[in-house]
């Protein structure tokens, strides 16, 4: 009898508590980098290719809802439920500057040209730091209806893009005028907004329905009902002709962009899907559960026959030494210390 091929992804293992968010950087000549937000405080870097695990930003005192990382994979920034946004050293690990609110921040996204760092939160306040002088009080844009969920950059770092917690739909702000000049009207609040790497759509996700938005005029250019509620979704980069969703069905689904056929469907977390992401290239997509795993899947036809054993990163292929890396990254100061370790830690706030 045949046996049953299914589709293996890699598995990232180091979170001890759900992971909520992801962000991919973009190629650059030492390849291209993941960054995961995770509810237990502990930001993580990993080679965004093979998924192997590079360093842990430490500090936060509460889950860390959104990180990110700058265009040249410089900096890291983690927004968290302590109230704090964090910069730090994306190749030492150090800590720059922790950039203080009144409450609970949600999200937070570098600028295009890497100078400005826009952070959003329960506050209902969109805050703008100058990254060339840290000790600058912020721009300040406050007349979000509601607590602010995601935020991203677009037409050159002139628009603002933000969603609530409690409000339907996605707001642009024109930062000449500070004022909102297109609402994205949504069924219900948007929990993932993502503009395409080549900026010409905004792909939303508000549970039962992903959208696909003209970046530049605005208007909608697909929508698609869910078989699931979903939480996030990402646009395939390249040729833009697929996307991923994943939501409280545990699944990671891939459909059509031009019909909203699914094309398949990656089985494996053991808890709901918090957000999905493509890789900059589209070769693979990763997905991020809380079941506190992050798992990498490839978009190609990577299989594995059912029932034999299956290495950490996957396909034996995939299998590399690390200790003359780790070793390195001691040396160089990154800080190494929780890979794989899921036994006592400190209480957290989740917010």
């Amino acid at each position: 009898m045949e046996k049953k091929k299914v589709a293996v992804p890699l598995l990232c293992h180091g979170h001890s508590r759900p992971v909520v968010d992801l962000f991919y950087s973009p190629i650059t000549p030492d390849g291209f980098f993941l960054i995961s937000a995770s509810k237990d405080s502990s930001p993580m870097l990993r080679n965004g290719e093979t998924g192997d695990w590079i360093g842990t930003f430490e500090g936060h005192k509460g889950a860390v809802w959104s990180s990110c990382l700058d265009t040249n994979v410089l900096r890291a920034a983690s927004a968290s439920a302590d109230f704090f946004v964090k910069l730090c050293d994306a190749l030492t690990g150090d800590e720059l500057y922790s950039f203080e609110h009144k409450h609970i921040v949600r999200a937070c996204a570098f600028s295009e040209d890497t100078h400005l760092l826009l952070t959003g939160g329960v506050e209902k306040i969109l805050r703008i730091f100058d990254l060339n002088c840290l000790d600058a009080p912020p721009r300040e844009v406050d007349n979000s209806p509601g607590s602010i969920r995601t935020v991203a950059w677009l037409h050159s770092d002139q628009t603002i893009l933000s969603s609530c917690t409690d409000t339907n739909g996605v707001r642009l702000w024109d930062l000449r005028s500070d004022k909102i000049v297109q609402t994205l009207d949504t069924k219900s609040p948007v929990t993932s907004a993502e503009v395409s790497q080549d900026g010409r759509h905004i792909t939303t996700a508000d549970g039962s329905t992903v959208m696909f938005w003209d970046a530049n005029h605005f208007g909608l250019v697909k929508s698609y009902n869910m078989p699931c509620n979903v939480e996030s979704a990402s646009l395939e980069p390249k040729h833009g002709n697929k996307f991923i969703a994943g939501g409280e069905d545990m699944w990671v689904h891939v459909f059509d962009f031009h019909t909203g056929e699914e094309l398949d469907c990656n089985k494996g977390h053991h808890g709901p899907v918090h957000c999905v992401r493509f890789s900059p290239g589209g070769e693979s997509y990763a997905s991020g559960s809380e079941d506190g795993t992050i798992r990498i899947w490839q978009t190609g036809p990577v299989t594995h026959v059912e029932n034999e054993p299956l290495t950490r990163n996957g396909p034996s292929g995939k299998v590399k030494a690390v200790a003359d890396e780790v070793a390195l990254k001691i040396e160089s100061g990154l800080h190494i210390g929780r890979e794989g370790k899921t036994g006592e830690r400190d209480k957290v706030t989740d917010g």
